[in-house]
């Protein structure tokens, strides 16, 4: 079992006490990641109420081990580093794990909770007691195994057995929710029955507690800090000449990381012409004067919150064309009206088949969803548009405490330029709350 040897180690800074308004020590030395003294001065200043960290991560593993009991699962493995830290608020080289899986979590159903991580790194879950043993032997990727993946997993997998058998005894039923293939094969091999666990994980995921939703505001806030600060050098910078999109877009990673932000998960953002077809990635061009500039953040920010918001800005000392006024206007109206859809009990069909429906022009070109999930990346559910729609997948009626992001993506085929916009949106007891509060472009709302 792992010995904490983190509260021996910090030191206190008398002037602020010793424990952070989220109730995490304060210690400049601390391991886990957090926000930064910029981020709390500007939470401060603005009067939000912060987490508590150790109360919001409670919550997350009784809702965890619930969802097992409630499937009569022995347990839940999880190799997903997005699920790893919402079991157990940890990192650990995020991006690199995600392609190189060497962490993986076990949570029994009576609540024990195993981490196996990088076998050099076992004390990066040493400020969690929820945690109860940390150990290694989960790398189960060519790579770092070659030939012998196989000797590895067998290992590996042998553990779970054991930990399965002394804390859910008689149940072989396993929750698993991402596995590579030799990891699947040891598995099954020690006669367990692997069940869907990227199901579990995901319903679990998406009903938000109290102190997640404080923590989402936080990160939406300082999320729009940095967006605001990217607005203005494009604005400065843009008209003289020589600013690229990677400049404007170097603004928004570098003010998220300020604010102790994490990573971005694409790379959307481009001007002018490159804004159609959407999905383009951000790159070299030189943004020209006069032109517009749509941007998605997909930002996995403070306390390791996505803020998935998206705008479109007109850049220059003209006023933008007609059509691209009623373009911005649609996309405006497409979220507004189906943002009014949302509350406590209506349904994911009932949603996509009353939504507002996009002229015939823009249809071709329209985002993948209508809506969608969000808390620490884009998660379930998914709100398809009418004729993307498959029945039975999503027939599930919307909660409180669930946070959706509302889209819009607008553009002709074949023109030069689409709009782009998204709200990032919290369920409520009796409707909605638009957490996104960043204002739409007044030059291209047709206001100036």
């Amino acid at each position: 079992m792992q010995t904490s040897h983190y509260r021996d180690m910090r030191k206190i800074d008398p002037t602020r006490g010793d424990r952070l308004g989220d109730g995490t020590p304060n210690d400049g030395n601390r391991i886990e990641i957090g926000p930064t003294r910029l981020a709390f001065a500007e939470w401060a200043e603005a009067g939000l109420e912060l987490p508590d960290l150790p109360r919001m991560r409670e919550h997350r593993w009784r809702r965890l081990t619930r969802h097992i009991v409630e499937r009569d699962y022995a347990g839940l493995l999880m190799f997903d580093p997005l699920n790893i830290r919402y079991a157990t608020d940890s990192t650990n080289m995020q991006l690199w794990n995600t392609h190189n899986p060497f962490r993986a979590v076990l949570l029994c159903a009576d609540g024990y909770m195993v981490i196996w991580d990088y076998k050099n790194s076992p004390f990066l879950t040493a400020f969690n007691p929820l945690v109860r043993e940390a150990r290694s032997g989960a790398d189960l990727f060519y790579f770092d195994r070659g030939d012998k993946i196989d000797v590895a997993a067998d290992a590996f997998s042998n553990e779970v057995r054991i930990l399965l058998a002394e804390h859910a005894p008689g149940n072989r039923r396993l929750a698993v929710d991402k596995v590579m293939l030799h990891g699947l094969r040891a598995l099954e091999a020690q006669r367990l029955q692997i069940m869907e666990g990227e199901e579990v994980t995901e319903k679990a995921r998406a009903v938000k507690g109290p102190d997640e939703i404080l923590a989402m505001r936080c990160a939406m806030y300082a999320c729009e800090k940095s967006v605001a600060e990217m607005e203005r050098f494009a604005r400065e910078n843009v008209p003289r000449g020589e600013t690229s999109e990677d400049d404007i877009w170097a603004v928004l990673h570098a003010e998220n990381i300020r604010r102790g932000g994490e990573w971005i998960e694409t790379r959307l953002l481009t001007s002018g012409p490159r804004t159609n077809p959407w999905f383009q990635e951000c790159g070299p061009r030189i943004v020209r004067n006069n032109e517009i500039l749509a941007f998605d953040t997909d930002l996995i920010g403070s306390y390791g919150i996505c803020v998935d918001i998206s705008r479109t800005w007109w850049i220059g000392d003209r006023k933008p064309r007609a059509d691209m006024i009623y373009a911005m206007r649609h996309a405006h109206e497409h979220i507004m009206t189906n943002m009014e859809m949302l509350r406590p009990g209506v349904t994911i069909p009932e949603l996509t088949a009353n939504a507002h429906r996009l002229d015939d022009r823009y249809q071709k070109l329209k985002y993948g969803c209508l809506m969608h999930g969000v808390g620490l990346c884009d998660e379930w559910p998914l709100v398809a548009y009418p004729d993307k729609a498959v029945p039975g997948a999503f027939d599930y009626a919307l909660e409180p405490g669930m946070v959706l992001c509302v889209e819009a993506c607008v553009g002709e085929v074949g023109g030069d330029f689409s709009i782009k916009l998204e709200d990032q949106v919290l369920i409520t007891e009796n409707g909605y709350e638009n957490l996104t509060t960043y204002p739409f472009d007044p030059a291209l709302m047709g206001e100036e």
